[in-house]
């Protein structure tokens, strides 16, 4: 059946008018963006069957260009995805201090939970806690990446930071730190200490909630 013979409230564009994007599935939510489905089927039957191939929605965004999806649906999804991360990175900015941890990793799973390999990245903050840059400063493999605190001193010094956090996330969607990262968040944080520069969290993105290990005691 086409959506326009479906009810009003069961619509996704009208649902979404009505009660906001956080009531609709990732199926609706592909719809609205998809606009129409294919031959006997609806978008959001599209949609469904769009993230029951590619394992859902995370891995369907990996897809170098979204099989079954065409290169303007692509392009809006991609543009979507973008200003989500650039409105997670106004209000970021835009806030006079990191005094709520969840803010921050809000904004650091925005920015790293799509990528199919690991990422290491870095807040910059001054010593008001207010942010003055975000980078990625290394990538690696599923398997993990290479942290070299040089180069991490290095930014440090570039943004005359007074403080950071750092993060970096899991491809296998398990947040939990390992034992690898918990030592060099500590080596960092013993080289950052030589330039006064105080490290307030390590944050580890995966599915879930991000886990800090500053809430765990392991700074």
């Amino acid at each position: 059946m086409s959506i326009r013979n479906w009810p009003d409230e069961e619509r996704p564009r009208e649902k979404l008018l009505a009660r906001g994007g956080s009531a609709l599935s990732d199926a609706e939510l592909l719809a609205v963006f998809l606009g129409s489905g294919g031959r006997g089927q609806s978008a959001v039957d599209l949609g469904r069957t769009l993230l029951t191939h590619a394992g859902g929605l995370k891995p369907m965004l990996d897809l170098p260009r979204g099989r079954g999806i065409g290169a303007v649906a692509w392009c809006r999804l991609v543009a979507a995805l973008e200003l989500g991360r650039r409105y997670l990175d106004a209000e970021l900015k835009n806030s006079t201090a990191l005094a709520d941890p969840a803010t921050s990793a809000r904004f650091l799973k925005a920015r790293l939970a799509a990528y199919p390999y690991e990422v290491f990245a870095c807040l910059f903050l001054d010593n008001r806690h207010r942010v003055i840059a975000f980078e990625e400063l290394f990538r690696g493999t599923i398997d993990g990446a290479n942290v070299h605190p040089r180069e991490v001193v290095r930014r440090c010094l570039a943004h005359n930071a007074a403080a950071v956090i750092f993060a970096h996330n899991h491809p296998s969607g398990v947040a939990e730190p390992s034992q690898a990262d918990r030592s060099i968040t500590l080596r960092l944080r013993e080289v950052l200490g030589l330039i006064d520069v105080r490290v307030l969290d390590h944050i580890v993105v995966g599915d879930g909630l991000p886990i800090s290990l500053a809430e765990r005691g392991w700074l």
